[in-house]
This record gives C-alpha cells, sequence and structure tokens, in this order.
C-alpha cells in the first residue's frame, strides 16, 4: 500500500522516463536524519539489527517504519533518547528534520513524522545493556 502512494508522490512529468522512489529509501533517510540529532541515543530494532552493529555494519532504517493512510505517507520513529534532554524539544528536532530531508532528497512530502520514545538511557549504559533492554520490552 506505501509502494502504490510512493510511486504516485514520485512521478514527475520528466522527458526521460520515471522516477521511482523505493520505501527503504525514505526509512534509511530518517534513520540518518534522526541519528545526527544531539540528544538521541539510539534508535530501537531487533535483536538481528543489534547483532549486526556489534559486527560493524550499521542498519540506518531500523526503529523507522513508513506506512501510507488517506491524508498521504506516515513515519514513525521508535527511538532511545538520553538521559537530561529535553524530550518535546528533541522530539520537535528529529520530526523537522525528517521532513525537511525526506523533501529536500526526494521532493515527497509526508504528512507525519510521529516518534516513540522507547525509554531514556543513563550515560554509563552500553549496548549490550540497551540489547537486553529490547529483549525485556518484547517479552
Amino acid at each position: 500500500m506505501a509502494e502504490d502512494k510512493l510511486k504516485n508522490y514520485s512521478e514527475h512529468q520528466n522527458p526521460y522516463g520515471e522516477i521511482e522512489v523505493a520505501p527503504e529509501v525514505l526509512e534509511v533517510i530518517s534513520g540518518i536524519a534522526v541519528n545526527e540529532v544531539d540528544g538521541v541515543y539510539a534508535m530501537q530494532g531487533r535483536i538481528a539489527t543489534g547483532v549486526t552493529e556489534l559486527f560493524g555494519k550499521k542498519s540506518h532504517k531500523k526503529g523507522v517504519h513508513l506506512s501510507s493512510t488517506e491524508n498521504g505517507l506516515v513515519i514513525d520513529v521508535y527511538t532511545y533518547f538520553k538521559y537530561g534532554v529535553n524530550v518535546p524539544e528533541v522530539a520537535m528536532e528529529i520530526q523537522q528534520k525528517i521532513k525537511e530531508q525526506v523533501y529536500y532528497m526526494t521532493d515527497i512530502d509526508l504528512s507525519e513524522v510521529n516518534i516513540h520514545i522507547a525509554g531514556i538511557v543513563p550515560d554509563k549504559l552500553d549496548l549490550q545493556d540497551l540489547l537486553n533492554l529490547e529483549d525485556d520490552e518484547d517479552e
């Protein structure tokens, strides 16, 4: 369903041919934009992506989900914030950055960017502790 909406959004009058943007591209752009915001500790992902990151490969789309509604395309972001940050301020900065980057790079206007804060992480928590935290949430 998101693919159909995305195709409608990404077709432009172009004498050279058709331009289509894959939904995964929007998720990757959004994930990179989130990681550039101060106050974000990490994105929430599955155990597989956490283990993959331990071996050095970074997944930029983890914690980002694209969906389609009658109003347009919606991005849902699941993230952990650093302890002590102003939560509404960081969340609004994430929303603004995602909307700007997606529009700048693809000319697609998102209808919503929803931020889901999975947790607040103290300074001394490492990646293994975060993976354990995600295991507890899945149960």
